[in-house]
C-alpha cells in the first residue's frame, strides 16, 4: 500500500496495470480489483474487453490518453476525476496500459493522491517493453547476444535543450536498447544513435499493436528503417527494438506463425456460451469477434417444466439436448429447492460431449452419449436401451426441433417435452461489428445453431449479401449448414464431429489448404 494519511471517509484508488493489450495479461490481482471497483478510468491502450471484469452498475470513464501526450491539462483532468471519485467514498480503478511506473505517468499519479490524502495501491502490469517484443520473437537478453537493456522513452524530443538521454551511452553501451512511444521521432532517434557511434546496419523492430491478433511486425536496419516504414505506413502504438537480438526473431517468431494469426472470425454464440470458443479460436491465433445473435432467457411459463419435476419419479430417461438445457434445468430444480436426490434412478442421455460433460460437471453419471449427435443418433442409440413402455422427459429449447420426441413416441415411448428456455434474438448489429462487415474485414463467420444462423441473417437485414461477399462460412454440422444454404450461403467450413473443438481444427484446415 502506498504511503497515505488515514482516511476512513475516502475510497482506495488502484492504479491497474492492465498489461500489454492481450486481455490474459492482466494480473489475477488486477482482475480481482476490476470485480470489485465502483469507478474505472481507462486509457486508449487498455483493451476495453477488461472491462467485462467490471461488475453492475460500475461506472466506466474513459480518458482517451494516448502515450506521450503532452497535456498536462489533461493528466490534471484524470487526477481530478480519481481524487473527487475517492472522497467520494467509491473504490476506483485507474486502469492503465502496460505497468503504471514504466513510462505510464503512474508515479505522478500516485503523487497527486498522496498531495490529496487519498489511499492508493499499485497494481503492477505486464510491460509492453517486455511482452511486446516476445511475441514479436525476440529475447531481450541472449546468452550469445544480449547481457544488458535499456528501456527509453521515445517521446522525448531527441533534439531538444535540457534532453534526460544519453544518447553517447545509449549508442555504446546496452546491447538491446527498446523505445516506447518513439514512433513519431523514428528519424530523430536513429539519427541521434548512429551520430554517437552506433552502427547504422544495427538490426531493429517496429512491433505494433503488440499481442493483440492483429499485431505487425516490421524489421530492418538503422540506416534502412525509416525508408521501410514509409513504404509500409507503419504507425503508432509500436514498441521498437534495437539490437543483435532482433536477428533471433527469423527463428522464435511463435506468434505470429500460429495457424490462424492475422483471420478475424466472427462467433454468433450468445454471449455466455462465447467465450469457450472464442478461447479455441484464440488458441490457433485468430482475432475472434464476439456477436451473439441470440440471448438465453427463461420460457414465458414454468409451469410445464414444474409438472414434470414434481412427477419426476415416474420416468425412466431424461433427454438433455443441450448445454443450456442443463444448466436451465438445473437452475429450476434449485429454485423449486429440490437437489439430485430427485433424478435418484433416472437415466440420463446427453447429446454430444460438451453437453455431457455438463451434467458431469453436476456430479451426475451420463448413461448414453450417441455417436452421433442428430435425432436419428439418439433414436438408434435409446432403441439399443428399448424404447417401447419408457417414459421420455426433454427439457430443452422452446424453438426445437419436434423430430425426436415424435419418433420417440412412435417407437411406443411415452414423451414429455418441456421448456425451460428460450432463444431471444438480441439488439441490431452493434457499430464496431457494422464496420467491420462493411469493410469487408471478416475472414470467416461461425455458426453454432441454426437459430444463430437465422438470427443473424435477420439483424442483418437488407445489407447482408453485401456485408458478407468474401466471407467464408462454417456451420457446426449438417441441420445448421442446411439452413444456410436455405438463405442462399456457400457453407465452406463442417467438421466430422459435430463439436467446438472439431469446429475449430476444420477451420485451421480450410485456412491452411487456402495458403
Amino acid at each position: 500500500m502506498g504511503q497515505h494519511p488515514s482516511n476512513k471517509k475516502n475510497g482506495t484508488v488502484y492504479l491497474v496495470g492492465a498489461g500489454p493489450g492481450d486481455p490474459k495479461l492482466i494480473t489475477l490481482r488486477g482482475k480481482e480489483i476490476l470485480e470489485q471497483a465502483d469507478v474505472i478510468i481507462y486509457d486508449y491502450l487498455a483493451n476495453p474487453k477488461l472491462l467485462e471484469f467490471a461488475k453492475e452498475g460500475a461506472e466506466k470513464i474513459y480518458v482517451g490518453k494516448k502515450g506521450g501526450s503532452r497535456s498536462s491539462l489533461h493528466q490534471e483532468h484524470i487526477d481530478q476525476l480519481m481524487i473527487e471519485a475517492a472522497k467520494a467514498g467509491k473504490c476506483v480503478v485507474r486502469l492503465k496500459g502496460g505497468d503504471p511506473f514504466i513510462f505510464g505517468r503512474g508515479g505522478e499519479e500516485a503523487e497527486a493522491l498522496v498531495a490529496a490524502g487519498i489511499p492508493f495501491e499499485v497494481v503492477p502490469g505486464v510491460t509492453s517493453a517486455v511482452s511486446v517484443p516476445t511475441y514479436a520473437g525476440i529475447p531481450l537478453t541472449h546468452r550469445d547476444k544480449a547481457s544488458t537493456v535499456a528501456f527509453v522513452t521515445g517521446h522525448e524530443d531527441p533534439a531538444k535543450e535540457g534532453s534526460l538521454v544519453d544518447w553517447a551511452k545509449l549508442a555504446g553501451g546496452p546491447d538491446t536498447l527498446v523505445f516506447l512511444m518513439g514512433m513519431g521521432n523514428l528519424a530523430g532517434i536513429v539519427s541521434e544513435l548512429v551520430r554517437h557511434g552506433k552502427d547504422p546496419k544495427t538490426p531493429i523492430a517496429l512491433i505494433r499493436w503488440g499481442t493483440h491478433p492483429f499485431q505487425k511486425t516490421l524489421v530492418g536496419r538503422l540506416d534502412n528503417i525509416v525508408e521501410k516504414v514509409g513504404i509500409e505506413g507503419m504507425k503508432p502504438p509500436v514498441v521498437m527494438v534495437i539490437g543483435e537480438v532482433v536477428s533471433l526473431r527469423n527463428r522464435l517468431n511463435w506468434f505470429e506463425s500460429k495457424p490462424l494469426f492475422g483471420k478475424r472470425i466472427i462467433v454468433t454464440r450468445a454471449k455466455e456460451q462465447a467465450p469457450e470458443f472464442i478461447d479455441l479460436l484464440s488458441s490457433y491465433g485468430a482475432e475472434a469477434v464476439s456477436f451473439p445473435t441470440l440471448e438465453i432467457a427463461p420460457p414465458p411459463s414454468w409451469a410445464e417444466a414444474d409438472a414434470a419435476i414434481e412427477r419426476i419419479e415416474r420416468y425412466h430417461w431424461i433427454i438433455f439436448t443441450s448445454v443450456n438445457g442443463v444448466q436451465s434445468f438445473r437452475k429450476r430444480l434449485a429454485a423449486l429447492r429440490k437437489d439430485l436426490r430427485l433424478l435418484k434412478g433416472i437415466s440420463l442421455c446427453a447429446i454430444g460431449p460438451r453437453t455431457a460433460a455438463e451434467i458431469e460437471a453436476w456430479g451426475l453419471q451420463v448413461d448414453l452419449v450417441p455417436a452421433e449427435f442428430k435425432a436419428e443418433g439418439v433414436l438408434q442409440a435409446l432403441d439399443a436401451r428399448g424404447i417401447a413402455g419408457k417414459r421420455f422427459l426433454i427439457p430443452r429449447a422452446m424453438e426445437a426441433r419436434e423430430i425426436l420426441p415424435e419418433e420417440i413416441q412412435k417407437k411406443g415411448g411415452e414423451v414429455d417435452v418441456v421448456p425451460v428456455y428460450r432463444s431471444v434474438r438480441p439488439t441490431p448489429v452493434p457499430a464496431t461489428l457494422e464496420t467491420i462487415l462493411h469493410a469487408k474485414r471478416v475472414d470467416m463467420i461461425t455458426f453454432a445453431s441454426s437459430s444463430t444462423l437465422r438470427n443473424f441473417m435477420e439483424i442483418l437485414g437488407p445489407q447482408r449479401q453485401s456485408w458478407l461477399t468474401g466471407s467464408a462460412i462454417a456451420c457446426i454440422g449438417p441441420i445448421t449448414a442446411e439452413t444456410a444454404r436455405e438463405f442462399g450461403l456457400k457453407v465452406d467450413v463442417i467438421p466430422g464431429e459435430y463439436t467446438l473443438p472439431a469446429l475449430a481444427e476444420s477451420i485451421v484446415d480450410y485456412f491452411g489448404k487456402k495458403e
